[in-house]
């Protein structure tokens, strides 16, 4: 996978001056509902991040997709490579956009992540995204495009598995529920089969206890902070923020999420959940360094609202699927995630 930091730099001017102005009133009127997903959908294939290029691995994605019982539409441009891209960015931005407007297609899938997604967002028609609502889904550097649609589209996405990812039976249960079914559903960390008196494997940890609601809004936070700045980030006063990343050490972490407190991210949200930090450790021997436990409790526990950790969504194997832009209510204490609405109709 690329390295992303070597990747975010020099995005900010671009994006501003394309991007189209969207009121902050408009934004929070209320998140459209797009429609839920029924057995024979078309669903859309693309890839506005990292390419796959491999025959085997795209045939397995059209395996997965078909065994939720949707039928699969590869974007055009979705075996493509342009460096560690899947075609150029208007190439990418084009798929995106013509399954918007795509009135077979139902919802749209995000093949993986990677790095790409920011490079696109000056190239998309949000006034088509916009008159055509219809789920996104997909995380990790997928996060750019929640986060865009939540200011400029104001319909919910899904921020769940790629259509590449391995698709447990957590992550279906979970996305079957909030996108077929229209659940509400409580999300709570499944016990750990260990051989252990006391859990350790997927523990929860309040950070601040209580608490608390408001709007679903978050995804990776690499690519979070690098949308700060630019016209691609949605108001997130009373908002549920919710975080994850991989591979970062500590002290990148301390960056980012100073990086969002001094741009008064942080101090405006009604509480936060941090969810998995894959393999976020000093690459070497750090003996008077913080540990993201630490990093997390220094900046965490100061904003005075509910905060928890550890919450199984993120980098790993089977992951909860969240609707961005849904109401939610948290309970730290209880390490819970409550889904307060519908994420479709």
């Amino acid at each position: 996978m690329l390295n992303r930091r070597t990747a975010l730099a020099g995005l900010g001017a671009t994006a501003a001056a394309l991007a189209l102005p969207i009121s902050v009133a408009a934004a929070r009127r209320g998140t459209v509902k797009p429609p839920r997903l029924r057995p024979g959908d078309t669903v859309g294939l693309v890839e506005p991040a990292g390419f796959t290029d491999d025959a085997f691995d795209l045939a397995t994605v059209m395996e997965t997709v078909r065994a939720m019982g949707l039928v699969p539409k590869p974007a055009p441009h979705l075996a493509q490579r342009y460096g560690y891209l899947a075609g150029e960015d208007k190439a990418r931005a084009a798929d995106l956009n013509a399954m918007y407007r795509d009135k077979d297609v139902r919802a749209v899938f995000a093949v993986r992540g990677g790095w790409g997604c920011a490079r696109i967002l000056p190239h998309l028609d949000f006034a088509a995204i916009r008159a055509n609502p219809k789920l996104l889904i997909g995380f990790s550097d997928i996060t750019a495009l929640h986060l865009a649609f939540a200011a400029r589209a104001g319909f919910t996405t899904i921020h769940g598995p790629n259509a590449a990812s391995s698709w447990g039976k957590l992550s279906w249960d979970s996305f079957r529920a909030l996108t077929f079914d229209g659940a509400t559903p409580v999300y709570a960390n499944p016990e750990a089969s260990e051989d252990r008196l006391v859990q350790r494997q997927w523990r929860t940890r309040a950070i601040r206890p209580g608490k608390a609601r408001g709007r679903l809004l978050g995804g990776n936070l690499t690519v979070l902070a690098a949308l700060v700045g630019t016209p691609y980030l949605p108001d997130f006063s009373g908002a549920i923020l919710f975080l994850e990343d991989v591979d970062e050490a500590p002290y990148r972490i301390d960056r980012m999420l100073t990086q969002l407190a001094l741009a008064g991210i942080l101090g405006r949200v009604a509480g936060l959940v941090f969810g998995q930090c894959t393999d976020c450790r000093a690459s070497g021997a750090s003996y008077g360094g913080f540990t993201v436990n630490e990093v997390l409790q220094q900046h965490l526990a100061p904003l005075g609202v509910p905060v928890f950790q550890g919450a199984l969504f993120g980098h790993v194997a089977n992951q909860f699927s969240l609707p961005v832009g849904c109401e939610a209510e948290i309970d730290a204490d209880a390490g819970t995630i409550r889904i307060l609405e519908p994420a479709v109709v």
